[in-house]
C-alpha cells in the first residue's frame, strides 16, 4: 500500500523537484501551489502525511497548519527555505537545493512510521455506547458523530485506551 504525500510549495520548481524524489522513493504524491483548498482536498482524499512550506500566497502555512490540525491527526512537515523565491530558484540551478532532500526523507519516514505503529494497535475502540474509529479519527455516541477537535480526539483515544490509568494533566499534555 502506498502511502499518500500532499506537497503544499507555491514554487513550481521546489514542488516539482519535491515530488520526483518523492515519487522515484516509491510515494503517491499530491501537489498544491497555495492554500486555498486544503481543507477541500483533505476532506475528500486520504492522505498520510502532509509537507507544507509556511511562505504560501493567500493563505500562509501556519494558517493552513492550524486549520488541518483542528480537524486531522495526519503528521505535517514544514519546509521552509528562508530565502526569497528568486534565491531558491538560483540555488535551484547552481544544483544546490535549499534542504536536504535525504532529510526530508527521514522525517517523512519516522512520522509515517509512527502513525503505523499508532494505527495498528487497534482499528476502533468502544465504551459503552461511545464508539472511537481510529482510522478515520471519528468519535460516535450512540451512533450519531461528535464533533471534536484533534486534541480532543487525542485525549479521548487516551482515555480509552487505558481505562483504568489516572492521567494527571501534565501526563495528557505529554501525551497528546
Amino acid at each position: 500500500l502506498m502511502n499518500k504525500i500532499l506537497i503544499i510549495e507555491d514554487d513550481l520548481e521546489i514542488n516539482a523537484l519535491l515530488a520526483d524524489f518523492l515519487k522515484e522513493k516509491g510515494y503517491a504524491v499530491h501537489c498544491q501551489y497555495d492554500g486555498l483548498h486544503v481543507l477541500d482536498f483533505l476532506n475528500k482524499e486520504k492522505i498520510d502525511l502532509i509537507i507544507l512550506d509556511i511562505m504560501l500566497p493567500y493563505r500562509s502555512g501556519d494558517i493552513i497548519l492550524s486549520d488541518v490540525r483542528k480537524k486531522f491527526t495526519i503528521p505535517v512537515i514544514i519546509i521552509s527555505a528562508k530565502e526569497t523565491t528568486q534565491n531558491k530558484i538560483d540555488l535551484l540551478r547552481l544544483g544546490a537545493k535549499p534542504f536536504d532532500m535525504e532529510e526530508v526523507l527521514a522525517r517523512i519516514e519516522s512520522n509515517l512510521r509512527r502513525v503505523q505503529f499508532q494505527n495498528s494497535q487497534t482499528e476502533c475502540l468502544q465504551h459503552n455506547n461511545l464508539t472511537l474509529d481510529l482510522e478515520k479519527n471519528t468519535a460516535f455516541l450512540n451512533g450519531i458523530e461528535l464533533s471534536l477537535t484533534a486534541k480532543e480526539f487525542g485525549i479521548l483515544e487516551l482515555l480509552m485506551k487505558y481505562p483504568d490509568k489516572v492521567f494527571s494533566k501534565s501526563n495528557l499534555f505529554q501525551s497528546v
